[in-house]
């Protein structure tokens, strides 16, 4: 089983990490190319691009020009413990033992518009870009065609028989579904309010954030075993769902 998880605009740069172990980002090299295009982007250019603020414009020009490799412990840091926002919060990384985090690596798996893929162990330097960004680039109009099928090649890769998708449609279009070899499992989270079943946004955010948490406290590689999901007052609804699309609903 391999879960595929959206990346968070908030970022975590001060906390203490819990972890000695560090990997490098298997496309380095793509996100080099992507971080030399962006140093060239003015404050004002990255504000039109991102529709940012004028602080935040300002500080993501300074991520990009201070971007440099090699990444270190002294210039970088572990994506899972980075990563913060909605989704992140639900996960008790904090408290992540060397199992956790040793099952986390081999199965988790963070889209990103500019790494493409993070193990939650890779390093990384701070930065903002989402991957529906309409950057044009040496390989397309936008981050779409920049990493075209790379991500989906690299998931093959891993020669998992389950691909769990947690992460959003924004970030999931950047992988090619029917040339994944694994079987896609799509989870859905909805929300009973007033009687009315919605698809809440931030609930929806925190609940994949939730459920990564559930498989990776729980090791858990049989999908059948998330249908035991129940953290938050979510459960299983059969009469929603269907083979390849679950629907997990809680009341609110």
């Amino acid at each position: 089983m391999l879960v595929l998880l959206s990346p968070s605009k908030k970022l975590d740069e001060t906390s203490k990490i819990p972890t000695d172990v560090a990997t490098q980002p298997e496309f380095l090299h793509d996100a080099e190319i992507l971080a030399s295009g962006l140093k060239d982007l003015s404050r004002g250019d990255i504000s039109d691009l991102m529709g940012l603020s004028q602080n935040l414009s300002d500080l993501n020009y300074n991520r990009f020009q201070e971007f440099s490799v090699p990444f270190t412990k002294n210039n970088a840091r572990p994506a899972l413990f980075t990563f913060k926002g909605d989704v992140y919060d639900k996960m008790d990384v904090e408290n992540y033992d060397a199992e956790d985090l040793k099952f986390a690596q081999e199965h988790v798996r963070i889209l990103s518009g500019l790494y493409g893929i993070l193990k939650p162990l890779d390093l990384m330097q701070p930065y903002r870009l989402e991957m529906g960004t309409k950057f044009k680039n040496e390989r397309g109009n936008n981050l779409y065609g920049f990493w075209d099928s790379k991500l989906t090649d690299n998931i093959n890769k891993q020669e998992e028989n389950l691909v769990v998708n947690l992460a959003s449609n924004e970030y999931f279009k950047s992988i090619k579904p029917k040339k994944l070899k694994a079987d896609l499992l799509e989870i859905t989270f909805k929300q009973y309010k007033d009687g009315k079943l919605k698809n809440i946004g931030l609930m929806a955010k925190r609940a994949r954030g939730m459920m990564a948490d559930y498989i990776i406290k729980n090791k858990i590689t049989d999908k059948d075993d998330l249908l035991n999901f129940k953290e938050s007052g979510y459960t299983f609804a059969p009469e929603l769902s269907k083979d390849n699309n679950w629907v997990f609903t809680m009341n609110m």
